[in-house]
């Protein structure tokens, strides 16, 4: 019982349990993630090569919306149609930089910019690929001012940059 005479929800001891009973993703580094992106972009193409030859395939509903750049998750998607593989998140204890990462201009939803791992919204991220055709994405949850937002945006090896962060 806390001072106000409320019983607490949790115990350090059931939080802890909690914890361990989460499935940790494993952390990747930079050449982990290019080739999670290559071999995700291979499964595509090897889905889209199927659906041609097939008339009664439809795309699939991952790709309904254009996700080069970040957006909010649509919601025809559920977290059930992804399967999460890895985090960018290097520690979790740890607060990463907020610091954006864009060389030519752009602007953080643009779907010119550039993927840098280690710089904001990327340190944050899960990796996760759709269950149906492969396809990776980034996803985080951008959680400031007065809302919280699942964002998305599709992976891609082009786009990768390897840049370090400036101190």
């Amino acid at each position: 019982m806390s001072r106000l005479g409320l019983k607490p929800r949790y115990s350090f001891g059931s939080l802890h349990s909690l914890m361990l009973k989460t499935p940790k993703l494993p952390t990747l580094n930079f050449q982990a993630l290019k080739a999670l992106a290559a071999d995700a972009t291979t499964a595509v193409s090897k889905t889209a090569s199927a659906q041609s030859s097939s008339s009664t395939s439809a795309p699939c509903s991952c790709a309904a919306s254009d996700s080069t750049g970040w957006i909010s998750s649509p919601a025809s998607l559920s977290d059930s149609d992804f399967q999460e593989v890895g985090t960018l998140l290097q520690d979790p204890f740890v607060e990463p930089t907020f610091a954006e990462f864009h060389p030519d201009g752009t602007r953080y939803d643009s779907p010119d910019a550039p993927i840098a791992p280690r710089y904001f919204p990327y340190n944050r991220c899960t990796v996760s690929t759709c269950k149906k055709c492969g396809r990776a994405y980034l996803r985080y949850t951008e959680a400031g001012g007065y809302f919280v937002d699942r964002r998305i945006r599709a992976l891609s090896v082009e786009k990768l940059v390897d840049a370090k962060v400036e101190d």
